[in-house]
């Protein structure tokens, strides 16, 4: 029994054939977490040398509803190629998207190459989860899924440092050949490594082309819309969004196969108001897409200062995640209760202290510090509980179809946060009048606004969640 124990501990896991496994794994999660971060530091010097300021959320949106097109489709990849070439796969749309963006000469460029970066990382991601199962004996899969997970809390420091070092030098090109370094080491270890067929053969779920061409076209209203000044486009973009949304809800009646498990879509049941509030809880998290933008034209950081503040959001999320998991019941919904008031309290504070110049030293700068840190805790204290919750919840048969559908969930709320977010900033001021007066007023507005988003998960949560 003791060597049995042994076997299945760290150490077997990161040696050996298992080790390689292990790499090419977590390295798949890693490669796409850190190119999140790594995005998100460098867009304002991207911005200053290539323009298109007004269409800086869009690099993180289109990304996104990229992603949770790589990811839905991944299942089908899989069961089609095998382990080996979906992997592969995966790795060269990345590659092929990071090449794009390196090379982009414009705004526009640089968007399709992010596009096709996000279909490889969706798939990265989804692909790693999902081969734990295959490529390693029952005994590993526990650690492994922690291994994997872990990787999202290193590419939080790793993306912020690289893209922080090329930006601040002028070179934000190279953080998409580090990219590209990584995904060719990885293909060298995929190719030895994983197999090329699976022990049992997966049934794969028809890929829901129209749901899915209906989420890209509801992000892109709302972007489309924020890229305007006018109000009524504004207006327009987001009304045509929630008439997209709208249609893939009223798809998912009756359909044999379907994104979300049976009442997901009714604030009414349990689940419905626990999807919501992981919704409403992501995209009060989508406002660090801005923040080092703000943080360098307002307070003028250093690219690698204000990526690393951007983590503060990450570090608290992860932390108190950790922290809180193993609450007794009797502690859970005051922990839940808690986390939405903190997230408020950090995004009303932020919308103070960032919009305005002379607090970004000193006590300011501490202020601001702890309020990031808010924001992250507030969403990560009684996260492993909301989303437990939504296991617990679910019909009797579909608390697989559930768990599945919780990164789809957040990927969605990524996106049309961060479409959101680009709808306020430009209404509000970033590109007109720009600079530093208009860097102020869309910071006061974004944060502002996005403080709402926890209000309503709070009420959510005393209406409809359970004592």
């Amino acid at each position: 029994m003791k060597q049995i124990q042994e076997e299945a501990g760290w150490g077997a896991l990161l040696s050996g054939k298992n080790g390689l496994k292990s790499i090419a794994l977590a390295g798949g999660v890693m490669i796409h977490a850190m190119d999140v971060y790594l995005a998100t530091t460098i867009m304002p010097s991207v911005t200053s040398d290539i323009g298109g300021l007004s269409f800086y959320s869009w690099a993180t949106t289109i990304y996104v509803v990229a992603a949770i097109i790589g990811s839905v489709i991944s299942s089908v990849v899989l069961s089609k190629m095998g382990p080996r070439a979906a992997y592969r796969l995966a790795i060269i749309f990345f590659a092929i998207g990071a090449l794009i963006c390196t090379v982009a000469p414009a705004m526009s460029v640089l968007l399709a190459g992010r596009f096709v970066q996000g279909i490889g990382g969706g798939l990265l991601v989804a692909l790693s989860y999902a081969m734990i199962s295959i490529v390693y004996e029952k005994r590993f899969w526990s650690r492994a899924m922690a291994l994997v997970s872990a990787m999202w809390g290193i590419s939080a420091f790793l993306g912020p440092l690289f893209g922080g070092i090329f930006a601040e030098y002028s070179h934000w090109r190279y953080a998409f050949v580090t990219l590209l370094i990584i995904a060719a080491i990885l293909i060298f270890l995929t190719e030895n490594v994983l197999p090329k067929k699976q022990d049992k053969e997966l049934k794969a779920a028809k890929i829901p082309v129209v749901k899915l061409l209906l989420i890209l076209f509801a992000a892109l209203a709302i972007s489309t819309g924020s890229i305007a000044e006018n109000l009524y486009a504004n207006a327009a973009g987001v009304i045509g969004a929630i008439i997209l949304l709208g249609l893939v809800i009223n798809g998912e009646k009756g359909a044999s196969e379907r994104l979300l498990p049976n009442g997901a879509y009714k604030l009414s049941t349990l689940l419905g108001a626990t999807y919501a509030v992981v919704i409403l809880l992501t995209l009060a998290g989508t406002v660090e897409i801005y923040i080092p933008y703000f943080l360098q034209i307002i307070h003028d950081f250093s690219p690698l200062k204000a990526g690393y503040l951007t983590v503060l959001i990450a570090l608290g999320w992860s932390l108190c995640s950790v922290a809180f998991s193993g609450l007794p019941a009797k502690y859970v919904k005051g922990v839940i209760i808690a986390g939405p008031l903190l997230v408020l309290t950090g995004l009303a504070g932020l919308s103070y202290f960032v919009s305005h110049v002379e607090y970004g030293s000193g006590i300011g700068f501490i202020v601001i510090c702890l309020l990031l840190i808010f924001i992250g805790a507030g969403i990560g204290m009684g996260w492993s509980h909301i989303l437990t919750q939504v296991l617990s919840s679910a019909p009797k048969g579909e608390e697989e179809k559930a768990s599945a559908s919780i990164s789809t969930v957040q990927l969605l709320g990524t996106a049309f946060g961060s479409a959101a977010a680009g709808l306020i900033a430009n209404f509000s001021g970033i590109t007109n009048p720009g600079g530093i007066a208009g860097a102020e007023h869309a910071a006061q507005w974004l944060f502002g606004a996005f403080a709402i988003t926890p209000l309503l998960a709070l009420v959510v949560i005393l209406c409809k969640f359970k004592r």
